[in-house]
């Protein structure tokens, strides 16, 4: 079910990297990276790509809040 998966990484990303005290580490990446590309959906993959490839902290909170904003409204949308 896409909206059940899309809501999944939403709360995984917040769990894992948006309450996190600590820097995300390869596993965790790997493990939304799959989950991602899990979704099947090349929107949310592109702004994936988008926040992971970030110059910078300010680019990159910028693109986390386009990644969540696109997850739940593609959520609601199915």
């Amino acid at each position: 079910n896409p909206k059940q998966k899309n809501l999944a990484f939403a709360l995984m990303f917040i769990d894992k990297v948006l309450e996190s005290d600590k820097e995300v580490d390869f596993e965790t990446r790997l493990e939304l990276e799959n989950s991602v590309r899990g979704l099947n959906d090349k929107d949310i993959l592109l702004q994936w790509q988008k926040f992971t490839s970030a110059k910078n902290e300010i680019d990159a909170q910028g693109e986390v809040k386009n990644l969540l904003r696109l997850v739940i409204q593609k959520a609601q949308a199915n």
